[in-house]
């Protein structure tokens, strides 16, 4: 772990004291419409040639409030990309093993009483040659399909569906009979059916089922012969109960399923070895379900014995890939706030690391060789764009520059610094500064806390820093005890067996953090914000009932009270690890650990923001911390219900507003400022149909 000392950071600030006139030379401060437009570029994909990359834009469609979702195909040695995909788009692409064809998923009408998709909308393959074309639809599957995957051979497709109602069911259900029967069959807290595997032979267009049982399928994969699936199941859909799933195998021919594992530990991420010798999979633990870093395993479905493949590593593992003769698996590894490329040798569990960033590189996807591969890199200064990497060292070539209007705008300074907290746990967090700081001034603080609790803030773009530093105020986001990408040890650190759970610890790896940057004379004690998401509301809440050291907070998708919790949200986390047992069993932690209990001490203005359809900290929970705040009367409290919105908000002018009265809010209680929010550009509709047709496609849609 890199460490921060007081010198160098004190030596950061003097470089930044030096440049004020350069960190504004003719630059402007970010805005939240600034971030609203940029370009998102994501789902790269590499051809099994490894000669070019299909990848997704998504751009704003302010006058539709809605996002729009592009896939253009790009050379990889950086020739000019064009859009490849037409209107109706697509999910889930995957090239055939030869490289001959490209498939997705696309929706298509289909009768609304089958209850998949949007709307009534079913999902179907769709498939076109690589060189161009029209996409065909490819399968006329009775329900929806989930997940596919081509055979090795490339003469099929094997894929997921839900199990298709009865015509009697779905009569029923048309006239009212549609009463949901909690935890019992295949439901959960809402209606569901179970799944099953399928098989589409490419040559005879012909479908045949392989699996046949009462299962909630989570990963799956198919061996190099065609005539094995190993998958993740289980046979209820208990909504805190995937613990429960455990690796399957199911033969291609007869459907038969064989139980491999049995434990309390949640497997995913199922991969057969190229030589159909073992699965890797994904798991924190092999026995119990623990709150620790995902580790990866290697399990013999012979034997039915398993191994610790990434022993070596510390750290969280993604997007792990293996090497043609199954010699080494590829990932992307988080350590700390950055991620870089790395290698297991399978045979003695040795790690190499093959990329040196200070960011965040992540490569999801490879040439069938794996000679090259595809990533997306940002760092805090620098919007995610896509690169194509080799294995032999030689220089990346640079696919996309999304965001060129980037280096229009002012930017925030930021560092990793580290500071010692309580019960002898190192801290880290990034610190990010106003542009053009001037040594010796203190500035206002907002301090981020970010969701999980598994999560961790890491050296990538991020908006709001670059939004807040505009308008003067640093930030500090710290990686409290319980954030992944680091020990173990860390992340156990919020859990009842190894100190106080939720709210403690945590807590004082926040005030800590706080406390160390007004010593080094930085933060302004009297302007101080806090701000958090999900798990980083729940904190947040628990932060402005533990202190009055803030002037502002603004908290959204929290969960205040555990107990009325417990039924409608998630409670395994907290029943294993962060609070124990049960509100019967432990009624007096689970009421002394929710910051409802504390309201009354609350002195902070505070702002609440919840989605009315969120289902992973229901929206109650706000309405009964508004309330009770409300009631008491000692601190201004304003609540913002959106309507339609999940646990992350996915409508533009939702996010705007959410995001511009956050700002107002804390440039009112912070600052003391009554905020003019920035105007919403006007967009000039016909330059942006002229755009549209000039652009090239290959499907025909």
């Amino acid at each position: 772990m890199r460490t921060g000392t007081l010198g160098s950071f004190l030596a950061l600030l003097t470089l930044l004291a030096a440049g004020p006139a350069a960190a504004q030379d003719g630059r402007r401060p970010m805005t939240v419409d600034d971030a609203m437009d940029m370009v998102q570029i994501s789902d790269p994909l590499m051809s099994p040639d490894g000669s070019w990359v299909i990848y997704s834009r998504r751009t704003l469609n302010w006058d539709e409030n809605e996002y729009e979702t592009e896939y253009w195909r790009a050379p990889a040695d950086g020739g000019e990309a064009f859009r490849f995909i037409g209107e109706e788009g697509g999910s889930q692409f995957q090239f055939s093993p030869d490289g001959a064809f490209l498939t997705f998923r696309r929706a298509v009408g289909g009768d609304a009483g089958n209850g998949d998709g949007d709307s009534g909308r079913q999902q179907q393959i769709f498939l076109m040659r690589t060189a161009g074309g029209e996409a065909l639809q490819l399968t006329e599957h009775a329900t929806s399909i989930a997940r596919y995957r081509w055979a090795h051979d490339s003469s099929a497709i094997f894929f997921q569906a839900t199990d298709e109602k009865s015509e009697e069911v779905e009569k029923e259900e048309k006239k009212g009979a549609d009463a949901i029967f909690v935890d019992e069959g295949p439901n959960g807290q809402t209606a569901s059916n179970w799944s099953n595997l399928w098989v589409f032979d490419i040559a005879s267009k012909e479908e045949r089922q392989i699996t046949d049982a009462e299962v909630i399928i989570g990963s799956w994969d198919i061996s190099p012969d065609g005539q094995r699936l190993a998958l993740t199941a289980r046979s209820q859909n208990r909504r805190n109960d995937a613990y429960l799933y455990e690796i399957h195998l199911a033969d291609v021919e007869t459907g038969e399923l064989t139980q491999l594992t049995t434990n309390r530990a949640p497997e995913s991420g199922v991969s057969w070895t190229p030589d159909g010798s073992g699965i890797l999979y994904t798991a924190a633990d092999d026995r119990r379900w623990m709150n620790r870093n995902t580790k990866l395993w290697l399990l013999d479905p012979t034997l039915e014995e398993h191994r610790f493949l990434s022993s070596a590593f510390e750290g969280t593992p993604r997007n792990p890939v293996w090497s043609p003769d199954a010699k080494t698996i590829y990932f992307s590894g988080q350590q700390a706030t950055n991620t870089n490329l790395f290698a297991i040798d399978v045979d003695s569990g040795n790690v190499r690391q093959l990329t040196e960033v200070k960011g965040t590189l992540v490569a999801p996807s490879f040439s069938a060789d794996r000679s090259t591969y595809v990533y997306s890199l940002t760092d805090y200064r620098t919007p995610s764009d896509l690169w194509v990497g080799r294995l032999d060292g030689s220089e990346p070539v640079r696919l996309t520059d999304a965001n060129p209007q980037v280096k229009e705008w002012q930017l925030a300074e930021m560092r990793v610094i580290d500071w010692k907290s309580r019960d002898d746990f190192t801290i880290e967090g990034l610190f990010h500064l106003p542009p053009g700081y001037a040594e010796g001034e203190r500035v206002p603080l907002v301090l981020n806390i970010h969701g999980g609790p598994a999560g961790s803030f890491s050296n990538r773009w991020r908006p709001s820093y670059h939004i807040y530093a505009g308008l003067g105020y640093a930030s500090l986001s710290p990686n409290v005890r319980g954030s992944s990408g680091y020990t173990d040890h860390l992340r156990e650190g919020n859990t009842v067996a190894e100190g106080d759970g939720i709210g403690f610890g945590d807590y004082w790896d926040l005030m800590t953090g706080v406390d160390r940057l007004i010593e080094d004379g930085v933060v302004d004690p009297d302007r101080m914000a806090v701000k958090g998401w999900s798990y980083g509301g729940i904190l947040g809440g628990w932060t402005i009932t533990q202190t009055n050291r803030f002037k502002a907070a603004s908290i959204g998708a929290g969960v205040y009270d555990w107990t009325s919790e417990y039924g409608p949200g998630f409670n395994n986390d907290v029943r294993l690890w962060h609070i124990g047992g049960t509100p019967w069993e432990n009624p007096e932690e689970w009421r002394n650990q929710s910051a409802l209990t504390h309201a009354a001490n609350i002195t902070t203005a505070t702002l609440l923001i919840h989605g009315i359809n969120d289902t992973t900290d229901t929206e109650q929970q706000s309405m009964m911390f508004f309330t009770a705040i409300k009631d008491i009367g000692k601190a201004p409290v304003r609540y913002i219900r959106f309507a339609r919105e999940p646990h992350g908000f996915r409508e533009p002018r939702h996010q705007r507003t959410r995001d511009v009265e956050e700002l107002r809010w804390m440039q009112q209680h912070v600052l003391g400022e009554e905020w003019t929010p920035w105007e919403r550009p006007v967009e000039d509709s016909d330059e942006e149909e002229n755009d549209k047709t000039n652009e090239t496609t290959s499907d025909g849609s």
